[in-house]
């Protein structure tokens, strides 16, 4: 069959073969056993119900297998035999373009270039998932190959619940990931449920089809580390940069101190994955003896060399090590998953990443327990070096949150409301006060025709408008888009690109809408293919999580999630392709809400109309919330927007004297 045959039959009349286990694959590790024996058979029903009652006889004690050796029924046997791999949009069957579009977004989540674990059908983070069987791959492929522009495909927790009746305005696919009843979102309730086959762990960009490589979190690592040395006023040249994880997100921090122009060493336990980044030229070197690491930095700080260094082993060793040779780290941070600290997120020292990962499995309380103990090793290492002078950020991967659970000493001695850590969130310090105050956020854009000359016509066309909207932006502003402006223009010269023709560039609601709009030009003028739109969950306005995006939220409502809820329906009705809402992300199942939006320009009026209306928006939600919560910042950017726009009228917060307690 052809790839588009594939594509039209959905779940097989036949069933295929089954396929070996791929050793060679980066595979997801072993879920804790979680189920009792009711539960193991309610999942094999669950599973089993996507297929006609003549073939359950045979696929029984195969899933049977799958949930017993991995934890998970992923339904192998049903992996496409076709490339996965995002395809021109023209390669895609359909009724409707916007529905291409978003299989062309399903396909490259799942590019082995792109997706941590492909053959689990997860994109990054561990357990950021964009379906939890590959039954539901096909399902929802074949329903979007047949679609019409008057409807609307439900997706439950990786379920194509199926295609209802709306109209062209509507988005065309609705997209929930783990939304919990409260009481029942901790993580062994995500183990549980998962392993049930009822709910998924979204991750952020995984399960809302928005995820474009490391270069989605390249551009706001790389401003996070300029700003963490302007923090410290030091020049990135011959200044270290210390972390940890070379995983879907955290891939992006060696890139980033290249482009920043430091010293990085960036330690990973997994050597399939540290071996891809180097192939991949992420990382320019791999070292796995601490001596010869010690002395190639002390040789690259020395020469001030712009280079990134990944140490396979323990992030603690480094620290450790780095604090016996007195080797001075200028700024430090962490970014493995510890959302997901007791499968695979976070690896305990003092034992190989095989032992780790059978542990994890067959002994999960000895595993924690060996995660917690490293964690206070890994905080008492940094204190070390704070004490000498080193920045050291949390960086919302809820690090310091899982490590205050484990007893490590990294809490604030004189505590306020939301500054209850010795170190900040990178979003209470750079982040937020700098960027999401004024709306600046990852907006990003693919180039469905998958011509990398489309992508260079786009960024040159993103340049132009930032440096048309810089001559006469506020001063309060000019460093933002003069970060922009250099980001944009060394794109190509950094090889960002990983799976689709993406970029990301940070951009407030002015600069993301005259961008829009000079792109639906250019298409309608058949000067490029179509664009899909879309952005980062972790922005100004589409996630409320109180230990990263809304760390600076200072006004008591940072546990609170009206934003997130709001941004989503508010983008649903103003024209978007396709929205997401999440339970879960970069610091855990339980911990944060967040949302995102996907929108295809193909140079009509229609979609000129809805990009000015969604836009608009999908920032200025957000700004306005910041602003209520008396961020200084957020109050200057959204009176700005209302002098741009008379239609819109913002509840303005009064500022209360001090002096008066």
């Amino acid at each position: 069959m052809t790839f588009q045959e594939h594509i039209q039959q959905g779940i097989p009349s036949q069933l295929p073969q089954p396929k070996p286990y791929e050793t060679n694959i980066n595979h997801a590790p072993k879920r804790k056993e979680i189920l009792g024996e009711e539960e193991k058979k309610l999942a094999l029903k669950n599973a089993l119900r996507y297929f006609e009652p003549q073939f359950h006889a045979e696929l029984l004690p195969e899933f049977r297998e799958e949930l017993e050796k991995y934890g998970r029924i992923y339904m192998y046997r049903f992996r496409p035999d076709y490339e996965m791999k995002a395809r021109p949009i023209s390669e895609y069957l359909g009724k409707s373009e916007q529905a291409k579009a978003i299989m062309l977004m399903i396909q490259n989540n799942l590019d082995y270039a792109v997706a941590q674990h492909p053959h689990e059908l997860i994109t990054y983070g561990g357990n950021g998932a964009v379906f939890s069987n590959w039954a539901q791959y096909l399902l929802t492929m074949k329903y979007l190959s047949e679609m019409t522009d008057e409807q609307t495909l439900v997706m439950y927790s990786g379920h194509p619940m199926g295609l209802f009746p709306s109209h062209k305005d509507a988005p065309r696919v609705v997209v929930t990931n783990g939304m919990m009843i409260p009481n029942y979102s901790k993580p062994d309730d995500w183990e549980k449920f998962n392993a049930l086959g009822v709910t998924q762990y979204g991750q952020m960009t995984a399960g809302s089809y928005m995820y474009i490589g490391p270069q989605g979190i390249v551009h706001g690592t790389t401003i996070t580390v300029l700003n963490a040395f302007r923090k410290i006023n030091k020049q990135p040249k011959g200044g270290l940069f210390v972390t940890s994880g070379l995983g879907g997100m955290s891939g992006a921090q060696p890139k980033a101190g290249n482009i920043a122009g430091c010293v990085t060493v960036c330690a990973e336990v997994n050597p399939k994955i540290t071996k891809i980044r180097h192939d991949q030229k992420w990382v320019n070197e791999i070292h796995e003896n601490l001596d010869e690491l010690v002395f190639r930095v002390r040789k690259a700080q020395e020469n001030k060399e712009t280079v990134s260094l990944a140490y396979l082993g323990n992030i603690v060793e480094v620290w450790e090590k780095f604090d016996q040779e007195n080797i001075r780290i200028d700024i430090g941070s962490d970014q493995t998953s510890l959302h997901n600290p007791w499968a695979g997120g976070y690896y305990p020292a003092g034992q190989s990443f095989e032992e780790s990962n059978k542990m994890m499995a067959e002994n999960p309380e000895l595993f924690k327990e060996k995660v917690q103990e490293t964690l206070r090793r890994h905080a008492e290492a940094i204190n070390k070096h704070t004490a000498k002078g080193t920045y050291f950020f949390d960086y919302g991967n809820a690090f310091l949150l899982e490590a205050s659970r484990a007893g490590a000493d990294v809490m604030a001695e004189n505590p306020t409301l939301g500054r209850e850590f010795k170190f900040p969130s990178y979003v209470q310090d750079i982040m937020g006060p700098m960027c999401f105050d004024y709306g600046f956020g990852p907006f990003r854009w693919v180039c469905t025709s998958g011509k990398p000359e489309d992508l260079q016509k786009t960024d040159d066309i993103a340049c132009a408008v930032l440096e048309e909207i810089q001559q006469n932006s506020p001063e309060e502003i000019q460093q933002q888009m003069k970060d922009n402006i250099q980001w944009i223009k060394g794109a190509q010269e950094n090889k960002l690109v990983v799976g689709s023709q993406a970029r990301i560039l940070y951009a407030d609601a002015e600069g993301r809408m005259k961008i829009a709009e000079a792109f639906n030009k250019a298409i309608r003028n058949g000067e490029i293919g179509p664009v899909v739109l879309g952005r980062d969950h972790h922005d100004v306005s589409g996630t409320d999580s109180p230990y990263r995006e809304t760390s600076n939220i200072y006004d008591g409502s940072r546990f609170t999630a009206d934003m997130a809820i709001h941004n989503v329906i508010g983008d649903s009705f103003r024209g978007a392709t396709w929205v997401s809402i999440h339970n879960g992300g970069g610091v855990g199942w339980g911990e944060v809400i967040n949302g995102g939006f996907g929108m295809l320009l193909d140079g009509s009026d229609d979609a000129d109309r809805r990009l000015k209306s969604m836009l608009f928006w999908d920032v200025n939600n957000g700004i306005s919330r910041r602003s209520w919560a008396r961020n200084e910042g957020a109050v200057f950017a959204i009176k700005r927007a209302m002098e741009a726009e008379p239609k819109l009228k913002v509840t303005l917060p009064n500022f209360v004297d001090e002096s008066l307690f």
